[in-house]
């Protein structure tokens, strides 16, 4: 079995993130961890998520499934010293729609909170090359990666400055994906400042459910109600994100 790629630590230089999910639960497994390192650090950390999980338990209907995993999401973000947690509406668990409505509706929020750092999920087609990952969770990690540049763009969804008053936010330095079985690489034509691509290192895991990017075993409440998640590799990487639209590492 080939070795793990050595990871270098996470950047230290910023103060606020904003972590944007398909579901509860997605953060509990593994992220939620560096959060509670974060926060206890004296950063902020606000929650995003896309749905409200309400496919999610077979015994339950919809409706009150969604109450059941939105109270759990945000006591589980309270154990982690997260204390802004926000659901958007119109977008349906297991059938998030790629597309400009996602989008719009994840620019809209890196303009409201302003981060420095974006935190999403595994947006690849596999976890570790063996189990297959869920279309939500490509499909918003992917929207995650491009809302990060829309929100800096005035030209792009500039109804969000024009009638909502979220005037651009050029400042995202950095993406962060949890669970990602491809680490970063810079690009052969990314100029050497802006190839930098540290890592968070894997080396505490919860329940082998996926690893836990930090350095210390943080615990973290898994919610009762939680789907199943696969086993993840090399847990998750972060890239500098520039000034441009563009991204100087392929995920």
């Amino acid at each position: 079995m080939p070795a793990e790629p050595r990871l270098s630590p996470m950047p230290k230089d910023w103060q606020r993130a904003l972590a944007v999910v398909a579901h509860p639960d997605d953060l509990e497994y593994g992220a939620a961890a560096a959060v509670a390192e974060w926060t206890a650090a004296g950063r902020e950390v606000s929650y995003l998520l896309v749905t409200r999980g309400e496919a999610g338990i077979d015994g339950l209907a919809p409706r009150e499934c969604a109450q059941v995993r939105e109270a759990e999401q945000r006591a589980g973000a309270a154990l982690v010293g997260v204390h802004t947690v926000e659901f958007l509406d119109g977008h349906q668990d297991g059938t998030v729609q790629a597309g400009t409505a996602l989008r719009r509706d994840l620019a809209a929020a890196i303009r409201r909170h302003r981060p420095e750092l974006l935190i999403t999920l595994n947006h690849h087609d596999t976890w570790a090359g063996v189990h297959w990952n869920t279309p939500d969770h490509r499909v918003v990690g992917r929207a995650v990666l491009d809302a990060a540049g829309d929100a800096g763009n005035r030209w792009i969804f500039p109804e969000l400055a024009d009638t909502r008053g979220l005037a651009p936010w050029n400042g995202v330095r950095w993406v962060a994906v949890a669970g990602s079985p491809h680490p970063p690489t810079p690009p052969r034509s990314a100029p050497a400042s802006t190839a930098r691509s540290p890592h968070w290192p894997p080396t505490a895991r919860t329940s082998g459910a996926c690893a836990a990017p930090t350095r210390t075993r943080t615990p973290t409440r898994a919610p009762s109600s939680s789907r199943c998640c696969a086993p993840a590799a090399n847990a998750t990487a972060a890239t500098r994100q520039p000034s441009s639209r563009s991204f100087p590492a392929r995920f």
